[in-house]
């Protein structure tokens, strides 16, 4: 004998159903969540490329925090009995043509350099996800508008574009930390874009939407969160670019003034004196390097380990 279920008794065995598996869901995801980024830390952890490089990015951090704590000499102290001296056990860097101890002004220029670069990158960031929040959510005329000068602003390298800029605003190292930010802001603003693009078409948007939910509100609550990925990988790259613009800004002469240097300054001091004390200018230059190469190493690592 057949039984005939009404369609009310079926929609509620439906939706008790849906809740179930929701709950299941729900109840797994926290116990794999915990577990993947485990073994995700231990998959970077066993990589001693990723390790050296990021201890060295600390290590630049913390000269640039607290350079105090990493030697004791003051930067601007000249000793012209000790001038030009090679690197040695009293100076680990030698010193300069005013007999100013290498290793201290490397160490206290890095704190400008660092600063400069973060400032960039705040910059950068925040403008550029504004620009890309804005017009991968709006579309239309505003999106169409909004990228066209997005792609003129990357017609033009980021160099070039900074100095423009900044012959604008004047020398500083503030005013050169403006110029790499707003040339680095196109990167992000297309990167945010097309996230943007992604997840707007998602399931769980249109159900935010159906449940009453207002587009500032799914905007903030479930776009932005979901965007933040592929911004953070770029801004790890980004770091490398925008040192290399700050100090090729300071090389040209328009960041940090005499007395204070910071790296690209101390690079272009010594470049007077480059075949009889090459290290005046290779070992500002080598930190440079080591910084750049370690943050892109740790970026491309976090990317790999992330697919």
């Amino acid at each position: 004998m057949t039984t005939l279920t009404s369609p009310t008794q079926t929609s509620h065995t439906t939706s008790t159903t849906t809740a179930a598996a929701d709950a299941t869901t729900a109840a797994a995801e926290p116990a794999l969540l915990p577990g993947g980024r485990r073994s995700r830390r231990a998959q970077l952890l066993r990589r001693p490329g990723v390790v050296v490089a990021v201890l060295y990015v600390l290590l630049a951090l913390g000269t640039a925090a607290v350079p105090g704590l990493y030697t004791g000499v003051d930067p601007q102290q000249p000793h012209p009995a000790d001038k030009l001296l090679p690197p040695g056990g009293q100076y680990w860097f030698g010193t300069d043509e005013l007999g100013r101890d290498l290793f201290a002004r490397v160490v206290h220029g890095s704190a400008l350099t660092v600063q400069a670069t973060l400032v960039a990158l705040a910059i950068a960031v925040v403008a550029g996800l504004l620009v890309g929040l804005v017009s991968g959510f709006c579309g239309g005329w505003v999106d169409v508008v909004l990228m066209r000068g997005v792609d003129v602003v990357l017609a033009i390298p980021t160099l070039l574009l900074s100095l423009t800029i900044i012959t604008a605003l004047g020398f500083g190292t503030v005013n050169v930390a403006i110029a790499v930010g707003v040339a680095l802001v196109p990167g992000f603003a297309r990167i945010t874009r097309a996230e943007v693009l992604r997840v707007k078409t998602l399931p769980y948007i249109e159900a935010a939407r159906s449940g009453g939910a207002t587009w500032t509100s799914v905007l903030r609550r479930h776009v932005l969160p979901n965007t933040w990925g592929p911004v953070v990988v770029l801004a790890v790259l980004d770091v490398g670019t925008a040192i290399l613009a700050v100090s090729s800004l300071s090389f040209l002469g328009f960041g940090a003034q005499p007395p204070h240097a910071d790296w690209g300054s101390l690079i272009a001091s010594g470049r007077t004196y480059l075949v009889t004390n090459p290290w005046l200018s290779l070992l500002p230059g080598l930190a440079v390097g080591l910084l750049v190469l370690s943050l892109n190493h740790v970026a491309k690592s976090l990317e790999e380990v992330a697919r």
